[in-house]
């Protein structure tokens, strides 16, 4: 399943790449960036540059990340360039800028997305990103944003004009939030923390509400060392305005944080949001 997960996303990529946005020389960043690049100056097919310049990538991969997620890359790269090859005989969808731009993107998006939620990668310089990160205090997103910006304003430089590299910048944006969405899913999750000093009522209520499974945190107050019983659990965004409104009934006093949550799995939570 994680290999046909693969194969599909890096199919959907080269549709959004060979279709869309090479034609119209439109970048997308990191490796994919840079193999679009060489193959405007070479004249030869960007699917080539694609392996080769990701070889180093893998290697560094292997060494740092682990063969299973190594393999799985190498096998999404290498249909990535098989399938860019093959879209390259196509005709373009459209020679306009702007749909090219965003169509492009949410295709190009939404492939990669699906490689990444099985648990690979198309692009090496994330591997670079993930592992720089981890000894720097910069986060992976910063690092892949810096690595762009200099691989876009290289592009401007030597094959394509700056409209070109604006609308490039804007391609990488979109295909940036369409990864989220297909890696964590459209439903946006929250958890909310609740100190309140009636908690087994609030609790009670929400469950009843919900049909929400609650946990209590057992902490302290620092000024009074009174015990304290925190709830915590998480909801959809959907389902945040009813924990307000519950928790304003009960203890308007009550202090609610929220968080923002990537996904979640098991207990009661995907059965009851179904």
């Amino acid at each position: 399943m994680q290999i046909f997960m693969i194969t599909i996303g890096a199919i959907i990529a080269s549709i959004g790449l060979e279709l869309f946005l090479v034609p119209n020389d439109i970048l997308d960043g990191g490796v994919i960036g840079l193999s679009i690049i060489a193959g405007a100056i070479t004249n030869y097919q960007m699917s080539v540059f694609i392996i080769l310049f990701n070889i180093p990538f893998l290697l560094i991969g292997f060494r740092r990340m682990g063969r299973k997620f190594t393999m799985h890359t190498l096998y999404g790269i290498v249909v990535l360039s098989i399938f860019t090859a093959i879209m390259h005989q196509f005709e373009p969808v459209t020679d306009d800028l702007f749909l090219a731009t965003i169509v492009g993107a949410v295709i190009l998006g939404t492939g990669v997305g699906l490689v990444i939620r099985t648990g690979g990668a198309l692009d090496g310089t994330e591997i670079i990103a993930i592992l720089f990160s981890k000894e720097r205090p910069v986060s992976v997103g910063q690092l892949v944003m810096i690595m762009n910006f200099f691989i876009f304003i290289l592009a401007a430089l030597l094959v394509f004009s700056w409209e070109t590299a604006m609308y490039s910048i804007i391609t990488y944006y979109i295909a940036f939030k369409m990864i989220d969405v297909v890696v964590e899913g459209m439903e946006e999750l929250k958890s909310v923390t609740i100190i309140s000093d009636v908690p087994d009522e609030l609790a009670d209520s929400l469950i009843q509400q919900l049909g929400r499974g609650i946990t209590f945190f057992h902490g302290e107050g620092v000024y009074t060392n009174d015990p304290k019983k925190i709830i915590y659990t998480v909801v959809t965004r959907i389902e945040l305005s009813i924990v307000r409104s519950i928790a304003n009934d009960i203890d308007p006093e009550a202090l609610i944080a929220i968080e923002n949550v990537a996904d979640v799995s098991g207990s009661n939570f995907k059965k009851s949001t179904q």
